[in-house]
């Protein structure tokens, strides 16, 4: 059990929360969510220990722990990810990181004797502190994250990889509490599936931030809500959190309106002018001055969007036989793609597979290999980018904003100024003076997006737009794309964002092929799904009997096959031992483990053949001798 009590954080004159308490339990799946800016990642890590709070405590057993992620991991220059992912005091990490270490020695030198007697020693550590469970977790967990180099460099890594290292270490340590900041970022959406599935199983308490509300939905079983510096806590997952603060704030608004009714009887009572100075008369004045000080959050801070658009004709964006080369590899060729008004397209594919490189190329940031993109001469685009957008932090908002412009104009002919559409996003009069530099990584990504919005385009091209944008703005985002008059192409992985949005899918599969699904997300995994489906019923189809004269003893081939089974049986598992001890001998180096559990694959599928015709044919004989 951790206990949080009493919390208060400030940055400068800034109040983030104050009053936090709450307690964590085994087992507790919990969500926190909040408005961008409002202290969700500084409460993980004073929870996590790293980050004093200004008054209160955390508390919790001696042998209690704890497993951070942060959203954005940092790695020592000279690290392996064979040292990262196995860190920590923890004995078991201790001899897993040995293990692994002797192993890569003994690859590299097969001859030594020095390291085949230090292997057999880590072997027997192994089997004490009851290790290759362990080892076997965090061999899928790597595989599932695509990491296979243990001995590579981390800084080495892209962006990308290093976060699924760092999720992978994350899920691998033993932990009471596991702390996850934003863990869906930059990994593709089978990946995610697998994550929801795997933290099923998590034997500890998990506390996460997260944008994807399907994830959310599907991990948790309570939410914390961060709001106007205080705690609100919910029994639920993200569904039956929004019945119940729907509930809470419409109590809210019936006290309010109470509370106004009472002060408006205080004040009229005091205007009739009562003279005497009594006590009862003061403490009727000392409760009007409680009632006025007393505060309701009804009237939530909402963004609203509403920006205009430049005409588009007819004419959009046309992609004619396209192919790009990432290096040695074919990205995709002869790609054809036609994008016409109102058009609502979703990208999605593995990583790697060249959906940011399509929309660079659409953006005029990159040129294909081959092939021709025509834009229509009405098109203007506003490219929302992954993170790639560098805000200088010399300026104050409003001057950042208004680089852009001044003022803009609605459809319906309504000017706005700068100032108004910052208030907005949430960025109050007094804020917009200050420095970028003092804002929130997501408050800097929000105020990112209202350039783009502010530059009126009429194809709006999204790279991951969900990355670092709370869950309050993306529903007021995606409220706003339902209305919008132009284009939006997004790359995405978050499910809920692209079922709302797009209404058409540009699949990657990852080896260069291409294909379109008209739908959203949920749809094209329903279809998915039963395609699989179909697959295995079909090859499960077996034809039908033919029936036969009753025998009454086995045929010549039959007899000469039951003389030799029982041996090719034996044969065949003693080759799938020595199989399953070089697999252990090579833990490891994944393209050699990839080959054997294939060839394994091969041997059981062989054994299980030759043991149930071992059955077919001992029941025969069976039948004759009776």
């Amino acid at each position: 059990m951790l206990t949080i009590e009493n919390l208060k954080k400030s940055y400068g004159e800034k109040l983030l929360f104050e009053h936090i308490q709450s307690t964590i339990t085994d087992n507790e799946r919990i969500g926190l969510i909040g408005v961008n800016g409002t202290g969700k990642s500084t409460l993980l890590k004073i929870i996590a220990g790293l980050e004093p709070a200004d008054e209160g405590e955390i508390i919790h057993p001696k042998e209690y722990t704890i497993e951070y992620l942060p959203q954005n991991p940092e790695f020592d220059e000279e690290v392996t990810v064979l040292d990262y992912i196995y860190a920590g005091d923890v004995k078991v990490m201790q001899v897993l990181r040995d293990y692994e270490q002797g192993l890569l020695v003994l690859e590299k030198n097969p001859n030594d004797e020095v390291a085949q007697n230090r292997l057999l020693d880590l072997q027997q550590d192994m089997d004490k502190y009851d290790a290759w469970e362990a080892s076997t977790i965090a061999k899928t967990v790597l595989s599932k994250m695509g990491i296979f180099q243990f001995e590579a460099n981390v800084t080495h890594l892209s962006g990308g990889q290093k976060k699924r290292v760092a999720i992978a270490k994350a899920l691998i340590q033993p932990a009471d509490l596991l702390i996850l900041d934003e863990p869906t970022n930059h990994l593709d959406n089978d990946t995610i599936v697998w994550l929801e599935k795997h933290l099923e199983s998590y034997k500890g308490a998990l506390l996460l931030v997260t944008h994807d509300r399907y994830f959310l939905n599907r991990v948790t079983n309570k939410i914390y809500e961060l709001e106007h510096g205080k705690l609100y806590m919910y029994e639920g997952n993200y569904e039956l959190f929004l019945e119940k603060k729907l509930e809470r704030e419409e109590l809210e608004q019936n006290l309010q309106q109470k509370h106004r009714n009472t002060l408006r009887r205080e004040i009229a009572w005091l205007k009739r002018g009562a003279r005497a100075r009594s006590t009862k008369q003061k403490a009727r004045i000392d409760r009007i001055d409680v009632l006025k000080k007393q505060t309701f959050h009804t009237n939530d801070d909402n963004i609203e969007i509403q920006v205009g658009a430049t005409r588009l004709g007819k004419q959009v964006i046309e992609l004619k036989s396209i192919s790009k080369t990432l290096g040695d590899k074919i990205l995709w060729e002869n790609f054809n793609m036609l994008i016409t008004p109102d058009d609502r397209i979703g990208i999605i594919g593995p990583n790697g597979a060249g959906k940011s490189t399509l929309l660079n190329i659409i953006a005029g940031r990159l040129n294909p290999d081959e092939g021709e993109v025509i834009i229509g001469e009405t098109v203007k685009i506003g490219y929302y980018t992954q993170g790639e957008e560098e805000l200088d932090d010399d300026l104050r908002v409003i001057e950042y904003i208004k680089e852009i412009a001044e003022v803009i104009q609605t459809k319906e002919g309504k000017v706005i100024t700068a100032e108004q559409m910052l208030e907005r996003f949430l960025f109050s009069r007094p804020k917009q003076w200050t420095y970028i530099s003092s804002l929130s990584g997501g408050e800097k990504r929000r105020l990112y997006l209202l350039k783009i919005l502010m530059q009126e385009p009429n194809v709006i091209v999204f790279d991951e737009p969900t990355n670092d944008l709370d869950i309050k703005t993306l529903g007021i985002l995606e409220e706003y794309l339902d209305h919008f008059p132009g284009v939006v192409l997004t790359v995405s992985h978050d499910r809920y964002f692209l079922d709302h949005v797009v209404d058409e899918l540009i699949v990657f599969n990852g080896n260069g092929g291409v294909s379109h699904f008209y739908g959203n997300y949920s749809e094209y995994a329903s279809h998915m799904q039963q395609k699989t489906s179909k697959q295995i019923e079909k090859k499960s189809q077996l034809p039908k009997k033919i029936e036969k004269k009753v025998k009454t003893k086995l045929s010549y081939h039959e007899q000469k096959e039951w003389d030799v089974i029982e041996d090719e049986i034996t044969e065949l598992e003693e080759k799938l031992e020595l199989l399953q001890d070089e697999i252990a001998s090579k833990g490891s180096d994944y393209t050699q483990v990839q080959e054997l559990f294939k060839e394994q694959q091969e041997l059981e599928n062989k054994l299980e053949a030759k043991m149930e015709r071992w059955e077919e044919l001992s029941l025969l004989v069976e039948s004759f001798k009776k």
